[in-house]
């Protein structure tokens, strides 16, 4: 890019574009806005409408009967989708995960009733297992080991399962090789050729994932860690590696998770693939900020809406974030 000259002081004062709000508005570079964003929203198979998560204040497991009237409430606020995610009775869980992929389950019921509540508003559903296995890992184990191939035949299952449901955006998550090419080719077959990918193109093995592991209900079941599967926090080149496969296998938009602590690998792929890129505020970039807020470190509604302009700083299409409900009052006000 030509940058012009730039003259020296006193003829160029940067000063007279911030003097007030309306210049600062005018020549704003990146701005976010209600349709940026993604709720993320975790439901459970409960009686209660709402149970609050301990370690995400402000965060609530809704019952399925109030992920349809948040529907309704983030068409209100022109959020244009909803990332949702199970909490599920432990007696479920098994070590293959089958209620994954259960037509009558906890996930059906939730995106049936949010989609008759808010056709307008997109869903978004996570493909992976680790909700439900009695493990906490998104894939099957064979004597400790994390098997690709089978896991891939669950995840298709889960997958072809969402789409009938009436998921509009399937996001694998799990990092399992190969996974994207195969619940393309599988939604191909089954006549849901509408149905979007957005891959967890770029997920790290990360420490950002704790309180998340609490609102799901995996945290205490967690054997070892993810580290085989999960990309290593110090890897650049290798992101840029698994964004190639994904997009070559068929995903229609990618994303980057965590968020914040990601934004050069953000930037690298944007300027990389030029293709829709998402990013993750995952629960412990919501819990710092609400943590410090609390205590009084920092001003909590610039804080949130400050963390969103990073992401379309860096480049991304849209943010995924626990945020969003929140955010959109704030830019609405």
């Amino acid at each position: 890019m030509t940058r012009a000259p730039i003259a020296p002081y006193p003829a160029l004062r940067p000063r007279r574009l911030r003097q007030a709000d309306w210049i600062r508005r005018l020549v704003r570079e990146s701005a976010v806005t209600p349709s940026d964003l993604i709720w993320s929203m975790v439901v459970h198979d409960g009686e209660e409408a709402r149970v609050p998560v301990p370690s995400m204040p402000g965060v609530e497991r809704l019952s399925v009967r109030e992920a349809a009237k948040t529907a309704v409430q983030a068409r209100a606020l022109g959020i244009p989708a909803i990332a949702v995610f199970p909490h599920i009775d432990g007696r479920k869980k098994d070590a293959s995960g089958s209620e994954a992929a259960n037509p009558d389950g906890l996930i059906a019921q939730a995106v049936k009733a949010m989609k008759d509540a808010a056709p307008e508003v997109g869903i978004m559903c996570d493909v992976a297992l680790d909700p439900f296995t009695d493990h906490g890992h998104d894939g099957l184990i064979e004597n400790g080991r994390i098997l690709n191939d089978p896991t891939i035949e669950r995840l298709v299952e889960q997958g072809l399962m969402q789409a009938e449901a009436g998921a509009d955006i399937l996001a694998p998550s799990d990092m399992m090789d190969g996974r994207v090419g195969a619940i393309r080719a599988a939604l191909e077959a089954a006549g849901h050729q509408d149905v979007m990918i957005m891959a967890y193109a770029a997920k790290y093995a990360s420490a950002f994932y704790g309180p998340y592991r609490d609102a799901i209900g995996s945290s205490k079941a967690l054997t070892g860690d993810k580290k085989t599967y999960q990309m290593d926090p110090g890897n650049t080149e290798e992101a840029l590696r698994e964004v190639a496969l994904d997009i070559a296998e068929g995903a229609d938009m990618v994303m980057v998770k965590p968020g914040m602590p990601y934004l050069d690998i953000v930037r690298r792929v944007v300027e990389a693939f030029a293709m829709p890129t998402f990013a993750f505020q995952v629960s412990g970039e919501y819990a710092m900020l609400m943590a410090a807020a609390q205590n009084g470190w920092i001003e909590e509604e610039r804080a949130i809406l400050e963390s969103l302009a990073a992401f379309k700083r860096a480049g991304c299409s849209g943010i995924i974030t626990y945020f969003a409900a929140r955010a959109a009052t704030l830019l609405g006000a």
